[in-house]
């Protein structure tokens, strides 16, 4: 006889002849195997992952859908990648750098193969235009899957998360950008969350770090740290230059040139450098399409703003929102020329472009602006059989049929139960049908808003609720 404390709730579940499982009701699991042996575990989320409960789940759901929307106004096409990747797809030098392999998240099957956990949409995405090279050019298109990264955790950034991305191939021109631009504003007026949108050209930088005497070394190094300067600020990055062995005299230079508030144009005492040049001439193009789409008082040319991947080659950009708790980007992206030419191996440039936000960080600042807004109910009818449940399934097919969203009470509940759900549970109209109302050929509609009830009959039941609908 196994002796278990009495203040205790347990699950017993024999699954063997030699084991014994007792699951604990409540945050811990106690599994005895056997006479001996025995362990504890508790129950919890890995760091960095959580679970979303059916009303937090209706609201991203709503996100994924007003994106969705938005990507297929402007005529973007849907496209799904395997979660699971290559390991040496992910950590070539097209896949971001080794300062994102620190957050990979890496793994092998039965096959002792070096796999790896997508941290991104856009390594991926490169690799079927790689891979397909008979794609009608330009190809524009939207994923929406999640990912995973090794990285600290913080308000709306976790380990695993959901990216919203969408990307253009073939195009050259800064139209693509100025179009990517657009679409982010236009999808979070959307959300009813506004934004404005920081960018540069990694050309620009690039250039004008070398002229002020950085080594291509350095740059690369520099880089890396100017794209922190959002989250540790100036002093942080000099601080990091410094234990990068980057001379005080040119990180001086560097805070000296790259001040807020200067225009690309500044940076033509430079134009000696080829980069510097191609830099302020796609600036150039591209606030020109920014104006033209009446949203350059929208966006801030910021000339330290860097994306630290090496995969950025032209344009960067990062949403930031205008105002609330949320400091960091909201969303980011840019131009990304020799991923695919990369991957090909056969020396050609492949123009490509992309933008992606981070569903779950939207999630957030949804969450942070909207903190006492009520959920919008799961149903729009919730049916109670009173020893009527083969007449009652029968009318929820036909109104679900018609469009409507119903829920059916199958756990045979008493009435008042059912009905305190249901106004827990925010639904609008509940459908009663009992045995008398049956005889009846009629069936209670009550309201919940304002516990009207009435008889209607059965005949009518479908002209009355596309009443209710138009009303």
């Amino acid at each position: 006889m196994l002796n278990v404390p009495a203040a205790e709730k347990y699950y017993i579940i024999f699954v063997h002849a030699e084991i014994l499982q007792v699951f604990v009701v409540g945050k811990k699991i106690k599994i005895l195997e056997g006479v001996n042996g025995h362990m504890e575990i508790e129950l919890k989320n890995l760091k960095g992952t959580r679970d979303y409960f059916p009303a937090e789940q209706q609201v991203r759901n709503k996100i994924r859908n007003t994106l969705e929307s938005v990507f297929q106004k402007y005529g973007c096409r849907p496209l799904e990648t395997p979660i699971l990747c290559l390991f040496d797809i992910l950590s070539s030098k097209y896949g971001g750098g080794a300062e994102i392999l620190k957050e990979v998240y890496r793994l092998q099957d039965q096959g002792k193969r070096n796999l790896a956990l997508r941290y991104d949409l856009t390594v991926p995405f490169a690799r079927i235009i790689a891979m397909n090279p008979n794609l009608r050019m330009p190809f524009k298109r939207y994923e929406i899957g999640k990912v995973f990264r090794d990285g600290p955790v913080k308000t709306g950034r976790l380990r695993e998360f959901i990216q919203c991305d969408v990307d253009i191939a073939g195009v050259k021109s800064t139209i693509a950008e100025a179009e990517l631009m657009a679409m982010a504003l236009d999808a979070f007026e959307q959300l009813g969350l506004e934004i404005f949108i920081s960018y540069n050209n990694r050309k620009l930088l690039t250039g004008v770090l070398e002229s002020i005497g950085l080594s291509k070394n350095q740059v690369n190094d520099a880089v890396v740290s100017l794209d922190k300067v959002e989250k540790i600020g100036e002093k942080g990055v000099r601080e990091e230059l410094a234990v990068k062995e980057i001379h005080p005299n040119l990180i001086e230079k560097i805070f000296d040139v790259f001040q807020e508030g200067k225009r690309p144009e500044y940076f033509a005492s430079y134009s000696s450098s080829a980069l510097v040049r191609e830099g302020i001439s796609e600036l150039n193009e591209l606030e020109n399409y920014l104006t033209a789409l009446n949203i350059l008082d929208k966006t801030v040319f910021n000339p330290l703003l860097a994306r630290g991947l090496e995969i950025y080659t032209g344009t960067v950009y990062e949403l930031f929102l205008t105002s609330g708790e949320i400091t960091s980007s909201i969303g980011s992206g840019g131009r990304y020329d020799r991923i695919i030419g990369g991957f090909i191996n056969n020396g050609e440039e492949y123009p490509a472009v992309g933008i992606s936000f981070g569903l779950d960080v939207i999630y957030t600042a949804l969450s942070m602006k909207n903190k006492e807004k009520v959920a919008e109910p799961h149903v729009d009818f919730f049916l109670i059989p009173l020893g009527t449940e083969k007449e009652i399934l029968q009318i929820a097919q036909k109104l679900r049929k018609k469009g409507f969203r119903v829920e059916v009470e199958m756990s045979g509940k008493r009435l008042k139960r059912s009905l305190d759900y249901a106004n827990k549970e925010r639904i609008p109209y509940v459908l009663i049908l009992g045995e008398n109302e049956l005889q009846q050929e009629k069936i209670a509609l009550k309201n919940m808003a304002d516990g009207k009830e009435e008889k209607i009959p059965l005949a009518e039941l479908e002209k009355r609720i596309e009443k209710l609908k138009k009303e």
